[in-house]
């Protein structure tokens, strides 16, 4: 997108923001809450915006320094927020469900911890217009819940635009893989504890280290289910990576490692059980 365009997309959200004086963002460093948070302060100015960060098990570590790179860059001071989705039980069962108990763990948080604090007078958040087709975006409930502003998609931007709006910005982090929580590479139905999160980020952050950027390791138990990018995935079983990879897995505490060769897969949990449900 053009200068031009970016400048038209900031003006009709400036109209949107009407009546707003101060405006939190619940931001994850991700594509889409960094280009809503570059755009609002583009619209109200940096010092009338705040990014919101949850810190919780589930956010892996790396993650988190990124989240404050990225903001570090737009211009705009991010607060932390202990969540506590770990103590509700519905959370830790881990049913389809489960991504609306943490936004609802996380915009309660933001309502009774930050709003009043700050003197802020909204929260929105990085929904995009394709994420409103999904079937597997309980968290969506939540925002609704409570009254939470998702600009991105009422401006009709998807995905590809806001990583073409994104770039146009230089957003560092315009073309970042998707991110969801340690929590999603847990199947459903299988509890969500703490041991269980922080296996799979050791497991992850050995993989990063040998080089491997895009991937997931769902955790079955014993097996981790390794997910590559589909060109990683000769490199990942190549000498001599292949032993590096069992090492890596192995050393967060699993006892098998096995590749998926069907690659990445996007609501790999999620998604099956919604569809089946709707059928």
């Amino acid at each position: 997108m053009s200068g031009t365009e970016t400048d038209s997309v900031v003006s009709r959200l400036s109209v949107m923001l009407t009546g707003i004086d101060r405006l939190a963002i619940a931001y994850s460093g991700g594509v889409d809450s960094a280009l809503l948070l570059e755009l609002a302060a583009r619209a109200l100015g940096r010092d009338r915006v705040l990014a919101v960060l949850g810190i919780s098990p589930s956010l892996p570590e790396h993650e988190r320094t990124a989240a404050h790179d990225v903001a570090r860059h737009i211009g705009v001071p991010v607060i932390e927020v202990t969540t506590r989705e770990g103590d509700r039980p519905d959370y830790r069962r881990n049913g389809p469900d489960r991504c609306f108990h943490c936004k609802d763990e996380l915009f309660t948080r933001i309502t009774d911890e930050v709003m009043s604090e700050y003197r802020l007078d909204a929260v929105a958040y990085g929904e995009n217009a394709d994420d409103i087709r999904r079937p597997d975006r309980p968290g969506a409930r939540a925002a609704t819940a409570h009254r939470v502003l998702r600009p991105l998609a009422d401006l009709g931007l998807g995905k590809a635009d806001v990583r073409r709006l994104a770039a146009a910005c230089g957003l560092p982090c315009a073309d970042k893989p998707a991110a969801p929580c340690l929590a999603s590479r847990i199947p459903h139905f299988t509890e969500v504890t703490p041991a269980r999160l922080a296996q799979v980020e050791r497991a992850e952050a050995g993989l990063r280290a040998l080089g491997f950027t895009d991937l997931r390791v769902r955790h079955h138990g014993e097996v981790a289910r390794i997910e590559l990018c589909p060109d990683d995935l000769v490199r990942a079983v190549g000498e001599p990576m292949r032993e590096a990879v069992h090492v890596a897995v192995i050393g967060a505490g699993f006892r098998f490692a096995a590749l998926d060769v069907a690659g990445i897969q996007s609501g790999a949990f999620t998604l099956p059980l919604v569809q089946a449900a709707r059928v």
